[in-house]
């Protein structure tokens, strides 16, 4: 006796991600994120780096508030690359790392003193490092 096998019914939405997780852990290390950009700003006004920029200095609610916007936009990236990328846990790593190699260059090129510049890369990177791996794990491979 010969069977077939029964055809079988994929319903829209079994090819999408379930991105609640991704976006709540995102919400959470964001947060994380700005608190932790505000503090190594607060550390370095307390070392008397001055974190200024054109002669005015970055106001520390600024780290939380930019630090929360670039969330916004790196979990809008997951969204996209979780539904489209073959591999979007590697694909969204590799594409926030350069992102975050991108904006640091101002930090490096508009300060004129090296202790501003170093604060402010640390902020990237400090934050960069909080994100990026809570949110990629929450992405398929």
């Amino acid at each position: 006796m010969i069977t077939t096998p029964a055809p079988t019914t994929v319903s829209a939405t079994d090819d999408r991600v379930a991105l609640g997780p991704v976006w709540r852990t995102g919400a959470v290390a964001g947060l994380v994120a700005a608190g932790a950009t505000t503090v190594v700003a607060a550390l370095a006004r307390a070392v008397d780096i001055g974190l200024e920029v054109d002669g005015e200095a970055i106001p520390l609610a600024g780290f939380a508030q930019v630090t929360v916007m670039s969330v916004l936009i790196g979990l809008v990236l997951a969204s996209v690359l979780a539904r489209r990328a073959r591999h979007p846990r590697s694909t969204f790593t590799r594409a926030t790392v350069a992102l975050t190699a991108v904006s640091c260059i101002p930090s490096v090129l508009l300060p004129s003193d090296v202790g501003t510049q170093v604060a402010l890369v640390a902020t990237h990177v400090v934050a960069a490092a909080i994100v990026i791996p809570a949110v990629r794990d929450r992405l398929p491979r």
